[in-house]
């Protein structure tokens, strides 16, 4: 079964529900992170989906796998930015643990979806 949409992609799925956990968050963070923690994590966590999207639209397996690995770097700048709010308070453990435990899984399944893309791949 060929999949027509990166909507029917799981990876993709999960990369939106990241983005949705994100915004609940960073929405009782302070005031004075709104330009910097805040809209910096929404911006890692938009960048997965995203990622993941612009390269399946793109038609080319070779271009489709430098967009997932960006999607890749985006779930490990979610994950440094993650430690950083639990350092100040922002956040507590069980979220942190929680959201990581989901940037983990992320990170498994585009792994997998690289990985995937490359053995169909002639050299």
């Amino acid at each position: 079964m060929k999949v027509k949409s990166y909507k029917e992609l799981n990876v993709w799925k999960k990369g939106i529900e990241i983005v949705d956990c994100i915004y609940e968050i960073t929405k009782n963070f302070p005031q004075k992170e709104l330009y910097v923690l805040t809209s910096q994590m929404q911006r890692s966590a938009i960048s997965i989906p995203s990622n993941i999207a612009e390269g399946f639209a793109r038609g080319h397996t070779a271009e489709y796998r430098q967009f997932l690995c960006t999607a890749l770097g985006s779930c490990a700048e979610l994950d440094t930015q993650l430690t950083i709010v639990h350092r100040r308070n922002y956040i507590r453990q069980a979220e942190v643990l929680n959201l990581q435990e989901d940037l983990d899984h992320e990170s498994r399944m585009i792994m997998n979806l690289i990985k995937s893309l490359s053995k169909n791949v002639k050299p």
